[in-house]
């Protein structure tokens, strides 16, 4: 057999000419490339030791490794697959001694070699084997060193090659606090490059998820309120407490963030329980929500869609994190400092009645127990109330015959009413902040499934005043009495659907002139025919709570189908990103793909075929796999269809070469690119996977397509009709005594359903009968 160089067969035998069929080539470190033929039989170690032997190289084999032309490390659970596709292999050195090279040469910090060192780095530092021996070296203090040392590329280089290193869970512990503010002041410094400032933020970041309260496995039940103590010689001995100390010694580290919401390098910092107050506090005083709003706008910024739409779901667990965080003014500062500032504002006197204290009752308040009064709306509905003193001291800035009296001179109008007339400022606040909360579904963390920007959501407080505005002046204009509280509260929710309906679209203009400019005639008007189409039952508090219970179950429900189409698999199309060169496309040889997730939900393992086959279950043919835990973001619309693939498809829409599919996503990673680039065969497949692979994700990621949105609004309401239904069949059985009670629903549970009914006079004569029931 003719051959490059010296031919040997790995199973010890000289291959002679025209003896074997040679199955790979493999070039060795000095450059000599030979044809050998590999028995698939053997392992790794055999092969290398085999190789060596006809190749007369004297080291011991355990120096040497094999790895193919992308430098993925030849293993045991791989080396069928190269044989079987005729990879090109090369000889080199062992990762183990690759390591200890590594870490010599970033100890001798020759400024020549050090980039082609580190870049390196970042691949190797991913094995297993590579990265147990370059910590065994010292390796880790000396990339320290070098990230402290370094700048531009060469730092870039280092802190990718540390963000790698830190998947693993050990070798890392000894980072310090002298580190951490390093990685803060790189983040800080406006002259960073994006790509430093990318792996700066992953190492934060997984230095955050390094709590002790992460420690895989069970942790022993404790009634001490601390954290568990990491083990020793654990990773996870850090968490946003640790990180966020350091974080404060750097004070332009946040605002430097958000200057740069501005550019398409986005990211946003996570936070834990024992800090995520004050961290949101900060975010919230640079107003990151404006930067973000700004680039809602920007319509050129498409490939920023799904970033920003990550950034609206996290708002939403913000949100309900702290609508759900119960007021403590006892316990928390900055709680009894809010409620301080809106009774000063009030310019009220504290006096005393025939029940005690007489102070937040003026306010409109039920009773004096602040932490009951806002037990439904927690911290959120404090800071709404807070910000509608704060922001509105005198008078709105709406027409000039519809200013309303604000501030202490609307509490002292309200005051000067009979009790009867008087509109409770406070309750009606946090009326309203129910009110937007269901509008925007905000009933739990992870349970975010909107589809498009919602920009005036963004800017919530601001809302709220306006809606708390027009649910005053709507008491004002029709004259109202405590009694009719409820009936405002339902002219309020349905101007709030009117004034945000299809607020991707609207202008901010026009949301306020629907709340400053409609008369409470025009509302009225409009809300009596909506009436006509829908239940007013549906507005209840109890029917409300019993939606929002309803709408997590739903959630669950279609979270679980979703990843259960995963675990199924499917059949896609490998599709050609934008950025490919825009030369003649050509059908590649594989253009299908058949991806399945494990049931551990781990990776995606997928092949790669020339045509569809019937896949057996398991992953027995599947022999590649993609790592959930390194998809960062899965993108839509992103990639074409190769040529002559889809044309020939009964059911799938045909599109031209390089023109996105609306049926493609991509699944990228934060420092590696696209993971992997498909175009699903319809829509609903489509629907399952971008959102199943969504929700699959730890950060939880957003609902991408309408269909599992609506899917899950269909279920909440079909359930809530059905529980109804069990409820008014009982209601009807009891309605002769007129009286109150809890119904129960079809699942056994209890619904409070004020009835509402007072019996009248009986009639004065015998002139009447009964209509029959249509």
């Amino acid at each position: 057999m003719a051959s490059n160089g010296p031919s040997s067969a790995a199973g010890g035998a000289q291959v002679r000419s025209g003896a074997l069929v040679p199955t790979n080539n493999v070039t060795t470190i000095e450059g000599l490339t030979v044809r050998a033929r590999i028995d698939p039989a053997l392992t790794v170690d055999d092969v290398v030791k085999q190789l060596c032997i006809n190749l007369k190289i004297k080291e011991s084999p355990a120096n040497f490794a094999l790895r193919d032309e992308t430098d993925e490390l030849v293993t045991n659970d791989n080396l069928r697959k190269k044989i079987k596709g005729k990879v090109n292999l090369k000889l080199v050195n062992a990762p183990s001694r690759e390591a200890r090279e590594t870490a010599d040469k970033l100890r001798q910090k020759n400024e020549r070699n050090i980039k082609l060192t580190l870049f390196s780095l970042q691949k190797f530092i991913r094995e297993e084997q590579f990265a147990q021996e370059f910590i065994n070296h010292n390796g880790l203090q000396e990339l320290v060193s070098v990230i402290f040392d370094s700048n531009g590329n060469t730092l870039a280089y280092a802190l990718t090659a540390m963000q790698n290193l830190m998947e693993l869970d050990y070798g890392w512990a000894t980072l310090d606090d002298e580190f951490i503010f390093k990685v803060v002041q790189i983040l800080s410094s406006p002259t960073s490059l994006i790509n430093v400032c990318r792996p700066a933020t992953a190492i934060l970041k997984k230095l955050v998820e390094a709590d002790p309260m992460n420690v895989p496995g069970s942790l022993l039940a404790s009634s001490s309120k601390s954290p568990p103590a990491a083990p020793p010689g654990s990773v996870y001995q850090y968490g946003f407490q640790v990180v966020f100390e350091q974080m404060r010694k750097q004070e332009r580290l946040l605002e430097t963030v958000v200057d740069r919401l501005g550019s398409a390098d986005t990211a946003m910092a996570q936070y834990s329980d024992v800090r995520w107050e004050e961290f949101i506090a900060e975010l919230e005083r640079l107003n990151v929500r404006k930067a973000v709003i700004r680039l809602m706008s920007l319509h050129i910024m498409e490939d920023l869609t799904s970033c920003i739409l990550d950034f609206q779901a996290n708002i939403v667990r913000v949100t309900s994190q702290k609508k759900s965080t119960l007021v403590d003014p006892e316990s928390e500062p900055s709680h009894a400092a809010a409620l301080d500032y809106i009774w000063a504002s009030s310019k009220l006197a504290e006096e005393k009645d025939d029940q005690g204290v007489l102070k937040w009752r003026k306010l409109g308040f039920e009773t004096e127990d602040m932490v009951q009064e806002f037990s439904e709306v927690g911290v959120l509905g404090l800071g709404c109330l807070k910000n509608f003193v704060e922001n509105y001291p005198d008078f709105s800035k709406g027409c000039e015959k519809k200013l309303l009296l604000t501030g202490p001179k609307l509490v002292l109008e309200q005051l000067s009413r009979t009790p009867e007339r008087r509109c409770s400022i406070a309750k009606a606040s946090n009326e309203v902040v129910e009110l937007l909360s269901e509008h925007w579904a905000i009933f739990a963390p992870g349970y975010s499934t909107s589809t498009t920007f919602q920009p005036f959501f963004l800017d919530f407080y601001k809302v709220h005043s306006l809606a708390t505005h027009f649910f005053l002046r709507m008491w004002a204009e029709s004259g109202a009495a405590r009694e009719d509280f409820i009936r405002v509260a339902a002219l309020v929710r349905s101007q709030v659907k009117v004034a945000l309906r299809s607020e991707n679209v609207r202008s901010w203009r026009e949301v306020e002139h629907d709340f400053n400019e409609r008369e409470y005639r025009a509302v009225r008007d409009r809300q009596m025919k909506e009436l006509e189409l829908e239940d007013d039952l549906l507005s209840k508090v109890p029917v409300r709570n019993l939606r929002t219970k309803l709408y997590k179950e739903s959630y669950e429900f279609v979270r679980q189908q979703r990843i259960q189409c995963l675990l199924q698999g499917a059949w896609f199309v490998n599709a050609l990103p934008q950025s490919s060169p825009r030369e003649p496309a050509r059908r590649p040889g594989r253009p299908w793909r058949f991806m399945r997730l494990d049931t551990g939900r781990k990776y995606l393992h997928y092949v790669d075929s020339a045509v569809k086959f019937p896949v057996r279950s398991g992953l027995e043919d599947l022999p590649e796999r993609i790592d959930v835990s390194m998809i960062s973001e899965i993108a839509t619309g992103t990639c074409a269809p190769p040529p002559n693939v889809l044309r020939d498809e009964n059911g799938l829409p045909p599109t031209s070469p390089l023109i996105p599919s609306p049926l493609s996503f991509s699944l990228l990673s934060a420092h590696e690119g696209s993971l992997a680039d498909q175009i699903a065969p319809d829509q609903s497949r489509w629907a399952d996977w971008t959102d199943g692979l969504n929700m699959l994700r730890r950060d939880g990621g957003h609902v991408a397509s309408k269909e599992t949105a609506s899917f899950v609004q269909a279920l909440t309401e079909i359930g809530l009709k059905i529980k109804l239904l069990g409820a008014n069949s009982l209601f009807w059985y009891h309605m002769a005594a007129f009286n109150p009670f809890p119904l129960s629903d079809l699942s056994g549970e209890k619904v409070e359903i004020p009835s509402g009914l007072v019996a009248g006079p009986p009639p004065t004569n015998t002139d009447f009968f009964f209509s029959d029931l249509l």
